[in-house]
């Protein structure tokens, strides 16, 4: 950690290694910007995109940039950058690897809520988010108070929201079976998690949900380190530790919902990216910008892979993360129960 001593007062401190992981991050990220909107079916030069991005190119070339490649695109970068601070942000408030909001059942909330929309009350996809907000916080309220009884530990929150996750997912089920046939098919797509046919009418509101939130984060990022360290370290800091907590999982629920709004319930990317960063930076915190660098990284390069490994056939986002991340909870697990054995 260094300190840089600013002419204004006071100073900013930063790590030298977490500086360098962000910047490898941004530059492998414009890589896949590079790759997703010049490769497929349709191949085009790199020249002809910056043609397009510039106002220019031919018609062709415009409809399949700006109305098919870059909407789907950032739909994935904003996608994956929420659930990677997302899960930065639980994971750090339980104080354990596995609170993630996929893990926890915030994610599943969120998708429940918005079946209900789509499979019973019906509605646009105005509609749809609306439900995958509602029903994302009404999931966080009825783990925290759960998980509240004697005071809100790590291993608690894990559990219950293991336990209220199974819940919600069999509801899900039997929502999906009273469905029509074609209702059902459409439902069981989206909740695999899926980038196919994304548009701007996906793009827009996951970006204003994430300029709002991401700020609100960050400005609580000493707060949660501080949270970190324990409520009693916290508290005697000045930490208004319950306040605190309750604006982070606003944050964290705000952000889990517009996601899976937006694409579905994308699993273990909220997992893997800030144990990823954590492991890159080697830095303390919750590497809040890290994770969504991660995150964003880690999605957009698994719609890669979806658009490509069985083309012309597109696999649903969420087959690829959920292998990766299958093989990362493995891992992770087998190497917690050593080091507990150690």
């Amino acid at each position: 950690m260094r300190a840089v001593r600013l002419p204004a007062g006071g100073s900013l401190r930063w790590h030298p290694r977490a500086a360098l992981v962000g910047g490898l991050l941004v530059l492998a990220l414009l890589g896949v910007v590079v790759r997703a909107l010049t490769a497929g079916d349709y191949p085009l030069p790199v020249a002809d995109v910056v043609d397009v991005l510039t106002g220019g190119g031919a018609r062709a070339d415009r409809y399949v940039v700006m109305e098919v490649r870059l909407p789907r695109l950032l739909t994935a970068l904003l996608v994956g950058a929420a659930l990677g601070l997302a899960g930065s942000l639980f994971q750090t408030l339980a104080r354990n690897p596995l609170g993630s909001p996929d893990v926890i059942g915030f994610t599943v909330g969120s998708a429940t809520g918005a079946l209900a929309v789509i499979l019973v009350v019906g509605g646009g996809a105005a509609a749809v988010a609306g439900g995958a907000v509602v029903g994302g916080l009404l999931t966080s309220v009825l783990v925290y108070l759960l998980a509240r009884r004697g005071g809100t530990q790590g291993y608690r929150l894990v559990l219950v929201g293991i336990g209220v996750s199974s819940l919600l997912a069999s509801l899900n089920a039997y929502l999906i079976a009273r469905a029509s046939f074609s209702d059902a098919q459409s439902a069981a797509v989206w909740l695999t998690g899926s980038l196919n046919a994304r548009g701007w009418e996906h793009c827009g509101p996951m970006a204003v949900a994430l300029a709002l939130l991401l700020p609100a984060a960050l400005l609580l990022g000493r707060p949660l380190r501080m949270l970190e360290m324990g409520d009693d370290v916290a508290s005697s800091l000045g930490v208004r530790t319950e306040a605190v907590r309750i604006r982070l999982v606003l944050i964290g629920v705000g952000l889990t919902a517009a996601a899976t709004a937006a694409a579905g319930p994308i699993p273990f990317v909220a997992l893997i990216a800030p144990q990823a960063v954590r492991r890159l930076t080697r830095a303390t915190g919750p590497n809040l910008v890290g994770s969504a660098l991660t995150g964003a990284l880690l999605l957009a390069l698994s719609d890669l892979a979806a658009q490509r490994l069985l083309a012309p056939t597109q696999l649903p986002v969420g087959v690829l993360t959920g292998v990766v991340g299958g093989c990362f909870l493995i891992w992770l697990i087998v190497r917690r129960w050593r080091g507990d054995r150690a």
